[in-house]
């Protein structure tokens, strides 16, 4: 009779999560204050499950897509249903095309902004060339100065 050989669950420290996910313990503790995340303790310390290290994944990219702590929630209980994750696919491909029908509404607003300020910009060169031409190099000192300072080129 052969007997089977289980594996001990894989744990991981607060640490190795934030190396691997580049994140803080601040962050994992404020996802465990909002119940995103539930480690087992050992004292003081937190033990992170393999179930812990697959949600903050999910919470981490839902972060960057714009999903909100209540949205993701709702997205990671759909888990404990039990179907193998289909409610919580299927809730996901909601939000994440409602996000994205939203960042491209963003984007337009945004490239309607910038092609006013080009215009702007075009303006009122144009009238500083025909009536002050001697500000025109300051205006692009300015320019160049403040997209350097944007870009963390240089210090405030």
């Amino acid at each position: 009779m052969m007997t089977e050989l289980r594996r001990p669950a894989r744990t991981y420290s607060i640490r190795q999560l934030c190396q691997e996910f580049e994140c803080t313990p601040r962050a994992l503790r404020f996802y465990e204050d909002k119940g995103l995340l539930a480690p087992a303790r050992d004292g003081l310390n937190r033990i992170y499950s393999s179930r812990d290290r697959a949600r903050l994944a999910l919470i981490l990219r839902g972060k960057r897509v714009g999903l909100s702590l209540t949205e993701l929630r709702e997205i990671l209980d759909l888990y404990e249903i039990g179907d193998g994750g289909l409610q919580q696919n299927a809730a996901s491909l909601y939000k994440f095309r409602e996000k994205l029908v939203a960042m491209e509404r963003q984007r337009a607003d945004l490239d309607s902004a910038i092609s006013e300020l080009r215009e702007g910009i075009v303006a009122l060169e144009t009238r500083l060339a025909a009536r002050c031409p001697d500000l025109l190099p300051q205006a692009a000192d300015y320019d160049l100065m403040l997209r350097r300072h944007l870009d963390g080129a240089e210090p405030s």
